[in-house]
């Protein structure tokens, strides 16, 4: 419809129909359950039994009833005739497991069938069938050249080779009735090819939805992977001094060492704390959290965790603190908690400074000790770094990390204020 009959008929520019005329009914869409279901069990190896048996036995009725009328110019229906057409609806039970052959199978008993003169009727719903599942297979070209086989054979039979075939005195064969059986051809083929590209349409869809489940899983645990890093790396660290400081005074300052262990014993009970509330998104799909996200309100408690593990850590916060969405906000307290944890691993300097600078843009970050590394074995995976940068990454955000200049080690980061978050 163009746009000058859209205005006669009051309608809006730029329409096009109602969504439903467009797309079609969900079944349409996504495939009927039922035929789902029947392609699961007839491709699983077994034998489509029910549905040929109801296809021979209609075959075979609507012949005795087709041949009433015809009489007149086409042979009787004999035990020749109906052994035909059984051959036909028998070959139909492997057109599953073996299309090609089965297809030009059935051509070739319909040729048989037509050339000794039987009546028209049912028996093309055995082509019919054969075609579909030869196209619905993929065999398009098998499919096409069974068909054109089968109408280029009644040509000759009906124009040329009528005049040695039963039954006598035929004539050749009208062109009007040619041209219902060509359309007839033309019209299974084509409703077999509409088939054959809604079903691979279906199984498209089924594979992009297992792939996008997959994919959502597949972020989901390393999303829970980086969180249990981030935890268990800070608090691990703190533990991990404090109990070299416990076990080093534990003769010669037993006060200094219950300090230790004390902090030891409130690093443990955090990390447990947090473990929990990372774990408790395992619990099952769409349950909430018991305990909200941490963020940069609780900067101040990593700033006494990594004074209790002998590191000083100066904090200083440029421009008008703004609220941040709660994802970005967790890759925030997460990416200095990191770094905080990498100066106590690997630097030997015991003093560090954390910037957070507030733009209308970005939030910046950035963490800076005086060094140098340490160069001892810190017992770290490695993986800090990576997954501050998968963090920033998912936020549309940067991280840069290296040695500054006048020694010591830098991590600066930039997240977006309204990240466009890429985990689901």
């Amino acid at each position: 419809m163009d746009e000058q009959r859209r205005r006669r008929c009051g309608m809006p520019r730029g329409w096009r129909g109602p969504a439903w005329w467009r797309q079609g009914p969900a079944w349409w869409r996504h495939g009927p359950a039922g035929l789902r279901r029947w392609e699961e069990q007839t491709g699983e190896g077994g034998l489509p039994w029910i549905s040929t048996l109801a296809l021979g036995v209609f075959v075979q009725l609507g012949t005795t009833f087709a041949a009433e009328g015809q009489v007149d110019y086409r042979a009787d229906v004999d035990l020749y005739a109906r052994a035909l057409l059984l051959i036909g609806s028998v070959l139909l039970l492997w057109r599953h497991r073996q299309p090609v052959p089965v297809v030009f199978g059935v051509a070739a008993s319909t040729m048989v069938y037509l050339g000794a003169g039987y009546p028209y009727g049912p028996v093309f719903f055995s082509v019919a069938l054969g075609v579909f599942a030869a196209i619905v297979a993929g065999h398009r070209r098998a499919a096409w050249s069974a068909v054109g086989t089968l109408w280029l054979g009644h040509l000759l039979i009906g124009h040329w080779l009528y005049r040695y075939l039963p039954p006598s005195g035929d004539g050749p064969t009208s062109w009007s009735d040619e041209l219902v059986v060509a359309t007839w051809v033309v019209a299974m083929a084509a409703v077999a090819e509409l088939v054959r590209l809604r079903r691979e349409q279906w199984a498209r869809e089924r594979a992009e939805r297992a792939k996008a489940a997959k994919r959502r899983a597949d972020e989901e645990r390393l999303r829970i992977a980086r969180e249990l890093h981030d935890v268990l790396a800070h608090s691990l660290s703190v533990i991990n001094v404090q109990a070299g400081v416990g076990l080093a005074l534990l003769d010669g300052d037993p006060e200094q060492a219950r300090t230790a262990l004390t902090t030891i014993k409130s690093a443990s009970k955090e990390a447990l704390g947090e473990v929990r509330q990372v774990l408790d998104t395992l619990r099952g799909p769409g349950d909430a959290p018991r305990a909200p996200a941490p963020g940069l309100d609780r900067l101040p408690e990593l700033v006494t965790q990594a004074a209790s593990a002998g590191l000083t850590v100066d904090v200083d916060t440029e421009g008008p603190r703004a609220t941040l969405p709660p994802g970005a906000d967790l890759a925030a307290f997460r990416i200095v908690q990191e770094a905080l944890t990498n100066v106590v691993r690997h630097s030997g300097s015991r003093h560090a400074r954390v910037r957070v600078r507030y733009d209308d843009e970005a939030l910046e970050l950035r963490v800076d000790d005086d060094g140098p590394a340490s160069h001892a074995d810190a017992g770290g995976s490695g993986n800090g770094l990576a997954g501050m940068r998968e963090r920033a990454a998912a936020l549309g955000g940067t991280i840069e990390a290296g040695p500054r200049p006048d020694g010591g080690f830098r991590v600066r980061a930039l997240l977006p204020r309204r990240p466009e978050e890429n985990t689901p």
